[in-house]
């Protein structure tokens, strides 16, 4: 059965929010199947832009007229972003002037392993994204290959980022002041937390919630605050590596953009 345009970018926003496939099932009308299916990457056609000629081509290289949701292309890139700076990195393929774009995720956040998915399937529609799962250790690789993911990633060079400079190009900005929760979003999803914090007194006990994000990278950690700066988060250093938000306002904003990994 042929499927709307709009279908397919209401299951991935739904998918992007947190909501399982029973759920959007229930909200769409769709088969779970079909949702199962779109979270895995294998979307319509048209909706993975190889109905048109030259779709291959990445967002900067072709221009968004290739994309048939550019906003949404943008909204999945900020998410993405964030993830590869904190889980993800570019490898080299066997095939020449191919790298294959790798996050390396927690398998018992099966909702951020499927975001991740979907965020790949979109900003590199003519790739597969494929999820592989470690045999011994409680670990999934999400990636997809193409020659373009060095366009779409500029930070990437050799070596761990925290040992090189990360700094945006003008349209990575451009893209991030415009989602700047999808961009918070990924960085949490990758290298932040949410927890309970305990204090003890000697006549009462307090717990709260607080998000935590930690990085090695200065840019990366400045990067975090800048844009918790731009949505009206407050934040703290806890120590070198370590940023807290822990004021209930604060937590209460990251709680409605965010929340628990899942």
């Amino acid at each position: 059965m042929t499927r709307a345009p709009g279908e397919v970018e209401r299951v991935l926003a739904l998918v992007a929010q947190g909501a399982n496939s029973c759920q959007i099932s229930r909200l769409t009308g769709l088969p779970r199947s079909t949702i199962v299916n779109w979270r895995r990457g294998r979307l319509p056609g048209y909706a993975v832009g190889r109905s048109t000629p030259g779709a291959a081509a990445c967002i900067r290289c072709s221009g968004y007229r290739l994309h048939p949701f550019p906003r949404f292309t943008e909204y999945s890139y900020a998410y993405l972003f964030g993830l590869y700076l904190g889980d993800g990195c570019l490898l080299r393929t066997g095939r020449a002037g191919v790298y294959r774009f790798n996050l390396s995720l927690d398998a018992k956040y099966p909702v951020i392993r499927d975001e991740a998915q979907a965020a790949l399937a979109i900003v590199m529609p003519s790739s597969k994204a494929s999820i592989r799962r470690h045999r011994h250790q409680q670990l999934v690789w999400v990636d997809s290959a193409s020659k373009h993911w060095p366009c779409l990633l500029p930070q990437h060079g050799p070596g761990v980022k925290h040992r090189r400079l990360i700094e945006l190009d003008d349209w990575q900005r451009a893209i991030l002041d415009q989602h700047p929760w999808r961009f918070l979003r990924g960085l949490i999803h990758s290298d932040g937390s949410r927890h309970l914090n305990t204090i003890r007194h000697p006549k009462k006990t307090y717990r709260y919630p607080r998000y935590e994000f930690s990085n090695r990278s200065d840019d990366i950690r400045e990067l975090f605050c800048e844009y918790c700066d731009q949505v009206g988060v407050e934040w703290s250093r806890m120590n070198r590596w370590n940023i807290s938000v822990a004021r209930r306002s604060s937590v209460a904003l990251m709680d409605r953009f965010i929340g628990p990994k899942r």
